[in-house]
């Protein structure tokens, strides 16, 4: 019988498939060549209120060489920040504090306190902070690891917390030819290490070969990536469909921007299932889908 991956799609790889790991997976580490510098990342999460409104969050991770700072957007304008946060050290900071504003008709307050907040490469904390987003009374969105341990404490009444969904995620880095990241492709699914990279050398070819790997396992090889340098493909993640899409032309054909772009989108319900019991298409067609985007500078 025929797994449910190749009944949608018989190009559809299965993360899961073992035959997808093995010795193949060498292909995708690298132990000499560090992976891309991460700069920037951008996620945008829908929050649905009890009054049934719906709002749009953008938050915004930065580091250069200035530091580190983050900026958060609530409405359909995502470029007009209504908070901004240095957290350098030698400038001005502000890495502790609250701020209150007005979006459309909804009052909204952001906590955030980021004084003791840990990072790794990227400009994203990992522990030891957290950002509150208020909106007409309700909690609109928790991030950071003491979220939910400081939201008990600063409003002991109870305080209602909104539905929220990690819409897109949106990351640029600039470097070589080596992206390492996490995505999670559904709100019940789990976080999944993602490895691009764009080489043919270790296999001793002399074209550009573009692997993709997920959870150490090769989903995607492209050959001659010079004249493939469009294209799309299928994979099967957490039960989902998710379709991964490059554009690398500019890295052969437009030496003044040496810009890539990678995305992985996961599909609708109606898209990706072929056959739902009336109670599940309800849930599926509610599910909120979800897009990670990568923005690759590569260096001369």
């Amino acid at each position: 019988m025929r797994d449910i991956a190749s009944c949608f799609n018989e190009y559809a790889t299965n993360v899961a498939d073992s035959s997808c790991s093995g010795s193949s997976n060498l292909a995708c580490l690298s132990p000499n060549l560090i992976p891309s510098i991460q700069n920037t990342v951008t996620c945008l999460y829908k929050t649905k209120l009890s009054t049934q409104k719906q709002l749009l969050i953008t938050v915004t991770w930065c580091k250069n060489l200035m530091g580190q700072g983050l900026s958060i957007n609530v409405g359909d304008n995502p470029s007009s920040a209504a908070l901004k946060v240095s957290t350098n050290s030698r400038l001005f900071q502000k890495k502790k504090g609250s701020r209150v504003f007005e979006s459309g008709n909804s009052k909204i307050k952001i906590f955030w306190d980021l004084s003791t907040a840990k990072y790794e490469a990227g400009p994203e904390p990992i522990t030891g902070f957290y950002v509150m987003v208020m909106a007409d009374s309700e909690l609109g969105l928790l991030l950071g690891d003491m979220a939910k341990e400081v939201a008990t404490k600063k409003f002991r009444t109870s305080i209602p917390v909104a539905q929220f969904s990690l819409v897109s995620r949106r990351e640029h880095f600039s470097g070589n030819t080596l992206y390492s990241t996490k995505a999670q492709f559904c709100h019940t699914g789990a976080a999944h290490d993602i490895l691009i990279r764009c080489s043919g050398e270790d296999e001793g070819l002399k074209y550009p070969v573009l692997s993709v790997c997920i959870d150490k396992k090769k989903v995607i090889r492209v050959k001659r990536l010079r004249w493939n340098f469009r294209g799309n493909h299928t994979i099967f993640v957490d039960g989902l469909l998710v379709d991964m899409m490059w554009d690398v032309h500019d890295w052969f054909f437009n030496p003044a921007s040496r810009q890539a772009v990678f995305m992985f989108r996961t599909r609708s319900g109606l898209d990706s299932r072929l056959w739902l019991e009336e109670k599940l298409l309800q849930k599926e067609q509610e599910r909120i889908e979800f897009s990670l985007l990568i923005y690759a500078c590569k260096s001369p």
